[in-house]
C-alpha cells in the first residue's frame, strides 16, 4: 500500500469534477432549449422548481455518464458544476423572474438540483392514466402522448430548428428503425423474444446524426406498426431550409400505404420522397428471381473480406399494386449472395439444413436472396449501397442512448413517465450531437462518449469568481484546456449571428 490517506478539503471551494459539462450549458443556453422547456411542457406553477430545472438535470445527468435517479446526488455534491448551473438557469429568463428565482422555496432554496424524489413527481405529470387502461397483454397498443409530452417533442424540434440556423442542411436522409431494451418493471409487456421489454421506434438524420423522432413503445407493438405516421411526424419537425427529403427502412417498412405515401409526396401535397425498402420474400419474388437469365446477375461491390454478392433488376408486381391502376411505379432490385453450406445431395427437402434467412437454387447453386424495392431512378448497385448504408448508423445511435446514456434503465413502473425519461434522454443525445456539430474540435468528432467522457467532460478544474467574472480553471498542461477553449470560442462567435 501507498502511505497516503483520504481527507475532505479544509476550505469551501467551487471545484468541480466536470468541467468539460460548462460547454454544454453553454450550448442550451445558445439554442433556446430551457426557454422552449419553459414554454411547451408547462408543468410547475409560480411555486417551487421550474420545469427547466428538472429537464437540465436530466440531460447533465445524460450527459455526465449518470445511469439512475440517485446519481443526481452526485451531482449536487459538486459545488463548481453547482455554481455553474445556477448561472445557466436564469438564461432567458425576464429580469423580474430572475430575481424572485429563489422566492418561488417557501422555506429558502437549499438545492441546485431538484431530489431524486422530486424528479420522480414531476416524470408522472407525463403519464396519462386514461391511456394505461388500454395497455394489456395480447393486444398492440400505443398510448397517444399527453400535452405534457407533446410538449419535450416540441422541445426537440425547437432544439433541431436552432441548429439549422447555425449550420443548415439542404437534404435529409431518414433511417427508420426500433430497438428493444429489455427491463424488469413489472407493468412492462413482453415483446417477440420472449422478455418484459419497451420497443421506442426512432428516424436518424443521416446528415446530421440527429433523432428527428422517437416514440416510446410496448415490447409488444410490432415494429411495423405506426410507420407511416412516423413518418408524417418526422416530416413536420424537420426544420426550414431542408429542401429533399430520402427514406431508408428495412422490411418492417413494407407496407404498400407507406410506399404510396413516399412516392405521391402524399398525394401531391408535398414533393415525392425518394425511399428504398427492404421488401418481404415471398413466393412470388423468389419466382420471379428465378427467372433472371444468368447473364444478368451483375457484381455488387464489397469490402475485402466479405463475400461477393451479385444483383438483378426483376421483374415483378405484387399482387396488391397489381389491382391498383393509380400505384406509381417500383423497382425491385434482388440481391444473392452464395451459401456455402448449400442443397446436400441424395437428402429430401425437409432434411435439408435450416438456415435463418431466404435461400434459393439458381443454376444449381443455393443462394442467400434478398432485395429492395425503391422508387428512385439510377444505378441498381449504387441504389443497393445507399440502402446498406442505413445499417450500423441507426443501431449505433439506439447503442448510445441505450448504453452511453440513461435509456437503458427506466425509473418507473409508469409508462408516461418512462416515456419522458425516453424523450429527454433523446434530447441529451441530440443535445451532443449538437455540440459535435457545431463546436467539437475535429479530432473529438469520432469518439464515443465513453472516450469523450475520460478525455474531456470528467475533467477536474476550479471555479473562480474575481470582478464579477467566471473563470473555470484546468490544470495549465491538460489538453482539455485547449479543446474547451476552442469550443468557447466557436460558440461565441455562433451567440454574435444576428437573429
Amino acid at each position: 500500500m501507498l502511505s497516503y490517506q483520504y481527507e475532505p478539503e479544509p476550505t469551501a471551494t467551487q471545484m468541480t469534477g466536470f468541467a468539460g459539462l460548462v460547454p454544454y450549458l453553454d450550448l442550451v443556453c445558445l439554442l433556446g432549449v430551457l426557454e422552449a422547456v419553459d414554454g411547451e411542457v408547462g408543468i410547475e406553477g409560480s411555486q417551487g422548481w421550474l420545469d427547466r430545472q428538472h429537464a437540465l438535470a436530466l440531460l447533465l445527468l445524460n450527459v455526465a455518464g449518470g445511469e439512475s435517479m440517485d446519481d443526481l446526488r452526485l451531482l449536487e455534491a459538486d459545488a463548481g458544476l453547482c455554481r455553474m448551473v445556477r448561472e445557466a438557469e436564469r438564461h432567458g429568463l425576464p429580469r423580474k423572474e430572475r430575481r424572485e428565482l429563489e422566492r418561488r422555496f417557501r422555506k429558502g432554496r437549499l438545492r441546485t438540483f431538484p431530489s431524486p424524489s422530486r424528479v420522480c413527481e414531476w416524470l408522472e405529470q407525463f403519464h396519462d392514466p386514461a391511456q394505461e387502461q388500454e395497455r394489456v397483454a395480447g393486444t398492440a397498443f400505443i398510448p397517444a402522448p399527453n400535452g405534457h409530452l407533446e410538449g419535450l417533442g416540441k422541445v426537440n424540434q425547437a432544439l433541431l430548428a436552432a441548429v439549422q440556423r447555425y449550420a443548415p442542411c439542404p437534404e435529409a436522409t431518414l433511417d427508420i428503425d426500433a430497438t428493444l431494451q429489455e427491463t424488469r418493471k413489472r407493468e412492462a409487456l413482453v415483446c417477440y423474444k420472449g422478455y418484459p421489454a419497451y420497443q421506442p421506434l426512432s428516424v436518424y438524420w443521416a446528415e446530421t446524426q440527429f433523432l428527428v423522432y422517437s416514440q416510446f413503445r410496448d415490447g409488444n407493438v410490432p415494429a411495423q406498426s405506426g410507420i407511416l405516421e412516423a413518418i408524417k411526424a418526422s416530416l413536420a419537425v424537420l426544420p426550414p431550409g431542408v429542401e429533399r427529403v430520402l427514406v431508408r427502412m428495412d422490411s418492417a417498412g413494407y407496407q404498400y400505404e407507406v410506399m404510396k405515401f413516399c412516392a405521391t409526396g402524399d398525394g401531391g401535397r408535398r414533393a415525392p420522397i425518394g425511399f428504398t425498402i427492404s421488401n418481404d420474400m415471398t413466393g412470388e419474388f423468389r419466382a420471379a428471381g428465378r427467372q433472371v437469365p444468368e447473364g444478368e446477375w451483375q457484381p455488387l461491390a464489397r469490402p475485402r473480406g466479405e463475400a461477393a454478392q451479385e444483383w438483378a433488376e426483376v421483374v415483378y408486381v405484387p399482387n396488391a399494386l397489381a389491382r391498383s391502376k393509380q400505384d406509381p411505379d417500383y423497382r425491385y432490385l434482388a440481391i444473392r449472395e452464395r451459401v456455402d453450406q448449400g442443397v446436400l445431395p441424395g437428402m429430401t427437402e425437409g432434411q435439408q439444413p435450416q438456415l435463418p434467412f431466404a435461400t434459393e437454387v439458381l443454376a444449381g447453386v443455393t443462394y442467400r436472396l434478398s432485395g429492395i424495392v425503391t422508387n428512385r431512378a439510377g444505378d441498381g448497385a449504387e441504389l443497393i449501397h445507399w440502402h446498406h448504408a442505413r445499417c450500423g448508423k441507426s443501431e449505433e445511435a439506439h447503442a448510445i442512448l441505450k448504453t452511453d446514456l440513461a435509456g437503458g434503465r427506466f425509473p418507473s413502473g409508469r409508462f408516461g413517465a418512462n416515456a419522458a425519461w425516453w424523450a429527454l434522454v433523446v434530447l441529451a443525445y441530440n443535445l451532443h450531437a449538437a455540440l459535435r456539430r457545431l463546436a467539437l474540435p475535429g479530432g473529438l468528432k469520432p469518439k464515443r462518449m465513453k472516450a469523450l467522457r475520460f478525455a474531456l467532460i470528467a475533467v477536474p478544474g476550479r471555479v473562480v469568481e474575481r470582478g464579477r467574472q467566471l473563470f473555470v480553471r484546468l490544470a495549465r498542461d491538460h489538453p482539455a484546456l485547449a479543446w474547451l477553449a476552442e469550443m468557447r470560442r466557436k460558440l461565441r462567435e455562433l451567440a454574435l449571428i444576428p437573429a
